[in-house]
């Protein structure tokens, strides 16, 4: 049998917890079967909930708390004052060992403090990264920094690189995901001194035989590469770009079948092909960010999601789990210092 997974879930987090929090749960149930919930937040709101899902309820248990962390608290002021809240109790279970990770979809800025103080970093690795799936042409591609570190070195870079290939194969199941750095072209000589530089760490790294090399803003929807590394600046413009032409590409399309009787009539005749391009961009089915970097699973959700957007958050989470993401990072980060001291030919860092 598969061993009992546990995820703590920050019930308070979000624009509309705890009722999201509890549906995504009662969702990824389903798909997990082998998986239990820690529920951290104010029980008197949890329990009416789980009392009209009995299934969910079984594989359940309540961490009371009356505090929560506010959407707009500042990151600092919620690490002086988040302790004993619903998203710290969560990321505790993770540092003690109660849970194999921890789920919220509040304050970014917070859980990523508060996770940072919490976890702690993996040995090895200087800063934590927000990594997340988007959509491509190819399927799925992995991306990050997504907005945890504004300036980055390219030492961050090809840290990045080794969190984003242990997520690749633990998340999407890929053997030798290809990685590629973001950059304004192709050619070697542009881009700034540190992309230049990564670039050089790389190909001299065990990462050498799946580094493409650079990749371009428009990479990023034809999945030329499994996975795109850059700076948090660049890669929270570039998300938050892609997430912006996806929804108006679909304000056009509704725009243009109301334009007409006959627009009308084909918006009848679209309508499966229709659905199937919304389920394909639909934001709910990428949600789960993770902080990668920690020493302990950390997953963000958006913090405006439904129940099936926070039971892909938890997937994402269980599958990070359940893949032994934390150990792949720690073996490959032990694989490329090892190789930086020895002058012996790399070897791959394949599980």
């Amino acid at each position: 049998m598969t061993a009992r997974l546990t995820i703590a879930l920050d019930v308070m987090g979000g624009d509309r917890a705890p009722g999201i929090v509890i549906d995504g749960a009662n969702i990824a149930r389903e798909r997990f079967p082998n998986v239990d919930f820690l529920m951290v937040g104010d029980e008197q709101r949890i329990e009416p909930l789980l009392a009209r899902l009995p299934l969910l309820r079984k594989v359940s248990q309540v961490l009371h708390t009356d505090k929560a962390v506010s959407s707009d608290e500042k990151p600092s002021t919620a690490l002086r004052n988040g302790r004993g809240s619903s998203m710290r109790l969560a990321l505790d279970a993770v540092a003690d060992g109660r849970a194999a990770a921890a789920v919220s979809a509040g304050n970014t800025g917070a859980l990523m403090a508060m996770a940072k103080l919490s976890l702690r970093t993996l040995p090895g690795i200087d800063r934590p990264a927000i990594a997340s799936i988007i959509p491509s042409q190819r399927g799925e591609t992995v991306m990050l920094d997504l907005g945890a570190n504004v300036v980055c070195d390219a030492q961050n870079l090809l840290q990045f690189a080794i969190m984003g290939d242990a997520f690749a194969r633990a998340v999407l199941g890929l053997t030798n995901p290809t990685i590629g750095l973001l950059n304004i072209g192709a050619e070697e000589m542009k881009g700034r001194e540190e992309l230049r530089q990564a670039a050089i760490l790389l190909r001299e790294s065990p990462l050498a035989a799946q580094f493409h090399g650079f990749v371009e803003g428009n990479n990023l929807s034809t999945g030329s590469v499994d996975v795109v590394v850059t700076d948090g600046f660049t890669g929270n413009v570039a998300l938050k770009t892609a997430e912006g032409t996806a929804q108006l590409i679909v304000h056009f399309l509704r725009e243009s079948f109301k334009s007409s009787i006959w627009a009308r009539i084909a918006y009848v005749l679209m309508r499966p092909a229709l659905t199937q391009f919304r389920n394909r961009v639909d934001p709910r089915r990428y949600n789960g960010a993770v902080f990668v970097g920690l020493n302990g699973i950390a997953v963000k959700s958006h913090g405006g999601t439904d129940g099936l957007g926070f039971a892909n958050a938890i997937g994402v989470a269980a599958d990070m789990a359940m893949h032994g993401f934390i150990d792949k990072i720690r073996s490959q980060v032990a694989v490329l210092q090892a190789t930086s001291a020895d002058p012996t030919p790399a070897v791959s860092l394949a599980p």
